[in-house]
């Protein structure tokens, strides 16, 4: 059928309707496409359809620097231009709270503020993850396409920092080169660059067991000169590998980056914002939603290896800082003492069994996808704290839990700031910026 693409969904996907008004999700169009797909998939409600052939193309189609844009999962925005993916970012925060969160139009208006941004829409990453196959008895590392059992090689990434544009090729050669004369048993290879710093780690998931170390250290070393190269060792199911350890080859055994004034360090497992100069925003923003006293007590869910409490230990005269995964864990200590903090408690464990007993005068919260736990969003609302800022990567479960706190009745929300930290994508960061109601 010939449809056109109204807009783009929160995911790959374009949004169009049928001449009766059905809802089609196109895979392949764009916003402002005229195309003619097939349907694949119908239910009740909607429609899955593919592009066959784009009849009309939209003014907003542009030529991405990559080849396999649209078919790589890393850049399924990539065909269309910078500032229609804003837009439609902004657009789709406001969806959602009004339709998940609940929100009438006029204060969605109200509270939704412009997308921030970073300069770069390409050449941002600091971080990429290659996939390894066996093909014909050979090794040979690429991206995860759309598909997910798909692997596309490749020898580069415009997506991957542009200080580094050999990295990924280096790598792929010199682990092909290895894995056809040794079993090297990859999982995953990833590749962490930084700008800043001009640091460079490699890291090599495998599974535990003998692995030929010094090799390795050696031919990655004469490849690209990393700053280093470890092995994470994992075991369990393949579902739900857990890190049992991890095995430094050569260099340091950290990666560093440098942000927002501060200096931190990470293992290799441990999560960091891939987007640098796009994460200072998320910072900037979240202390001025928060503006911390000196003599204030700030708590810190969700904390990782430190992005929010080293500024906010820097501007409060204490920090509880809650995180559950053990190597962040260990990584927020260290940076901690890299920077001289004393004013911080680390809290092993999860946010709704470890809340901190503290009176908090400020809170903020970063979430992994599913979002708060409803248990904790009671948690935070027993608190004094005056602000809390939530940042989110999921626009939906964030509505979801600014309903819960607005149906509590502590707190109200003062505005929601999208973050574009994955130009290329349909992921959008935001900040909401939560108050105590007054009485």
């Amino acid at each position: 059928m010939k449809l056109t693409i109204e807009r783009m969904t929160y995911g790959p996907d374009g949004f169009a309707r049928t001449p009766d008004g059905k809802a089609v999700f196109v895979s392949g169009g764009l916003a402002g496409d005229v195309v003619e797909a097939e349907v694949v998939s119908s239910g009740a409600s909607f429609d899955r359809a593919v592009v066959r052939e784009v009849l009309e193309p939209s003014p907003d189609r542009v030529q991405p620097p990559c080849p396999f844009a649209g078919v790589c999962g890393g850049c399924p925005w990539g065909g269309l231009a910078v500032g229609a993916q804003r837009a439609a970012k902004e657009e789709n925060l406001r969806s959602v709270l009004g339709r998940i969160g609940g929100l009438p139009a006029e204060e969605v208006e109200r509270v939704v503020r412009p997308i921030r941004h970073a300069k770069d829409a390409w050449g941002y990453r600091n971080k990429v993850e290659l996939a390894p196959v066996v093909d014909g008895g050979r090794l040979r590392l690429g991206m995860h396409g759309r598909d997910p059992e798909q692997v596309i090689r490749v020898d580069a990434c415009p997506l991957f920092e542009k200080a580094f544009p050999r990295a990924i090729k280096s790598v792929v050669g010199a682990l092909s080169y290895l894995g056809n004369s040794r079993d090297l048993s990859l999982e995953r290879v990833g590749i962490r660059a930084s700008r800043r710093t001009r640091a460079l780690e490699v890291a090599l998931w495998t599974p535990t067991g003998a692995f030929p170390r010094a090799q390795v250290a050696r031919v990655l070393g004469d490849a690209l000169k990393p700053t280093s190269v470890v092995r994470v060792m994992s075991r369990g199911d393949r579902r739900a590998r857990k890190v049992a350890g991890v095995e430094l080859l050569s260099g340091k055994s950290s990666w560093t980056e440098s942000i927002a004034g501060e200096s931190m360090r990470l293992s290799a497992p441990s999560f960091f914002q891939v987007n640098t100069a796009a994460a200072e925003i998320l910072v900037e923003l979240v202390l001025d939603a928060l503006r911390p006293g000196e003599e204030e007590v700030a708590v810190d869910l969700y904390s990782g290896a430190g992005t929010f409490t080293l500024p906010l230990a820097r501007r409060s005269a204490y920090v509880a800082a809650v995180e559950a995964y053990g190597p962040a864990v260990r990584d927020l200590r260290n940076n901690l003492e890299y920077a001289h903090l004393d004013n911080v408690d680390v809290i092993g464990g999860d946010a709704a069994r470890e809340f901190p007993d503290e009176d908090a005068d400020v809170l903020v919260v970063d979430p992994p996808r599913a979002g708060l736990a409803e248990q904790v969003v009671g948690l935070i609302a027993s608190t004094p704290a005056h602000d809390v800022a939530y940042v989110s990567c999921d626009p939906a479960t964030l509505a979801r839990d600014l309903r819960r706190f607005r149906e509590e009745g502590t707190f109200e929300l003062v505005s929601a700031t999208p973050v574009d930290l994955f130009p290329q994508t349909y992921h959008c960061e935001t900040v909401a910026h939560l108050t105590r109601r007054r009485p």
